[in-house]
């Protein structure tokens, strides 16, 4: 049910480019910089709809990955957290592809600090997810030593998915301080990132 609601907000975003597309300028922002100001322009057609078409890539290779990966049964014992982050991404999208029209429709604002909300929530159950997920190739914590072991698997996950909770968090802080938006959202996930994967081989190296 999860992937056809997902499937919907898609076809969603087709038809509002396609309803927006005649009032929209010839060129739309498409990127902007740390400070929230405008640095990069895409064509009109590429940027209405490169969004809803990555949007629908994602969500062919969220349902691929359950029967590809060697370890499927696996995957099953957290399908519903699984599908539950496979709609957020879509949702994420979803809002991104509305904040860039909104900002050509004379609707300006800080648009790292609208994104920050959307971070928030991606990261949180990112975290979510991540304590549910059993091992596999495609989902959750997977670095070479945490593929090698049910219980390094375990520790590893269970640990990031708190950090990545935290870093949710820390994101709803970059709402209320737009100028510091973008190291809020970036530092966090990246020393996360790190730790994790420092942390699976010293995991790694002790059960050796």
């Amino acid at each position: 049910m999860r992937m056809q609601i997902a499937l919907v907000i898609i076809i969603l975003a087709f038809l509002m480019s396609v309803y927006f597309y005649p009032v929209l300028p010839s060129r739309l922002a498409t990127h902007w910089n740390i400070d929230g100001q405008v640095d990069g322009y895409m064509s009109k057609a590429a940027a209405l709809f490169i969004m809803p078409l990555i949007s629908l890539i994602l969500l062919t290779l969220f349902v691929i990955i359950p029967v590809i990966d060697p370890w499927r049964k696996n995957i099953k014992m957290f399908k519903k957290y699984f599908e539950n982050f496979v709609l957020i991404i879509i949702g994420f999208l979803f809002y991104l592809h509305l904040l860039t029209m909104t900002w050509h429709l004379d609707y300006r604002f800080n648009m790292i600090q609208y994104m920050a909300p959307a971070f928030a929530v991606i990261f949180y159950y990112a975290g979510q997810l991540t304590q549910h997920a059993k091992r596999n190739w495609f989902i959750g914590i997977r670095t070479p030593w945490t593929l090698t072991n049910n219980r390094i698997w375990d520790k590893v996950n269970e640990r990031g998915g708190k950090l990545f909770k935290a870093c949710g968090i820390i994101c709803l802080v970059a709402i209320f301080l737009p100028n510091d938006a973008l190291f809020l959202i970036l530092v966090p996930i990246l020393a996360t990132t790190a730790y994790v994967f420092v942390y699976s081989y010293v995991l790694y190296s002790r059960k050796k």
